[in-house]
């Protein structure tokens, strides 16, 4: 007996070892961006040889965040700016950065990786036909913007309350609220003549649209980055030097670019995703 014992834990170590690493919880937000951006890095993981669990599409800010913490994820894609402003409720800074690394880690024990390349900053955008190239342009327009936005724009201070403040933009009514992924549909059938989107947006140029220029520089820098716990980096060798791979690699142009292939060409996420790591 005592050797049938022995031999189990042997196969059961050996077994254990085969796959050479633990699984690994990637999630993200509820918008196609981060859904690509999950892609990546776990197509990136498994080809490094980790064993990837998926956790996709999880909702907003605050919920991917507190997933985060709770442990039911290990690492998500975030930006500096959102990272600063709706979870630190620390006020804009050029400095987001390194601000967010060392509050990260002192307050959640989560590190913020070297950024992935772009920068998604929000972006007031317009029909192309509008005269307006500016959002002060914008503000002085007699008549009132009807305008529409995702559900956190209207309460985050890098948002609704902050831009109106700054900018004194006219709002018909209240602004309407819908998924990101609706913005463009009602810009587009003229059920809002204005909406809160984000510069790597596909559809902008898909759909003839502008972005309005934030000539009082309102909105801070949104370097996206993989925040990740700091235990599973501790307990998973390589985990850091994989994830690494992928800092500065996503330029804006290409993030668009996916962007656009999912939302304007109606691609499968996983094959924009591996195109883009093959270099296609």
């Amino acid at each position: 007996m005592a050797r049938k014992a022995v031999l189990a834990l042997l196969i059961s170590f050996l077994c254990g070892c085969s796959g050479g690493h633990a699984h690994i919880t990637i999630g993200s937000k509820n918008f196609t961006e981060q859904v690509v951006l999950g892609e990546i890095v776990a197509q990136h993981l498994e080809g490094h040889g980790f064993a990837v669990d998926r956790k996709l599409n999880l909702g907003g800010t605050l919920l991917a965040h507190e997933a985060l913490v709770r442990g039911d994820i290990d690492l998500y894609p975030e930006y500096s700016g959102t990272a600063l402003m709706a979870i630190l409720k620390k006020p804009a800074s050029p400095d987001a950065d390194s601000v967010v690394a060392r509050e990260y880690g002192e307050r959640f024990g989560i590190e913020w990786l070297a950024p992935l390349g772009f920068n998604n900053t929000f972006a007031m955008v317009v029909r192309k036909d509008e005269a307006a190239s500016s959002i002060s342009d914008a503000a002085a327009r007699p008549r009132p913007w009807k305008l529409g936005v995702g559900y956190e724009f209207t309460t985050r201070p890098d948002g609704l309350p902050g831009l109106l403040k700054v900018y004194a933009l006219r709002v018909d009514g209240t602004p309407r609220s819908m998924d990101l992924g609706l913005l463009y549909e009602a810009l587009e059938h003229g059920q809002v003549d204005m909406v809160a989107g984000n510069a790597t947006d596909g559809l902008i140029a898909a759909r003839g649209f502008k972005v309005l220029r934030d000539d009082r520089d309102f909105f801070p820098p949104y370097r996206c980055a993989l925040a990740v716990r700091a235990a599973t980096l501790a307990a998973t060798p390589g985990l850091r030097d994989a994830l690494g791979e992928l800092a500065g690699r996503i330029s804006e142009d290409a993030m668009r670019g996916m962007n656009h292939a999912v939302d304007g060409e109606h691609r499968p996420v996983s094959d924009v995703a591996r195109s883009f790591l093959q270099g296609r």
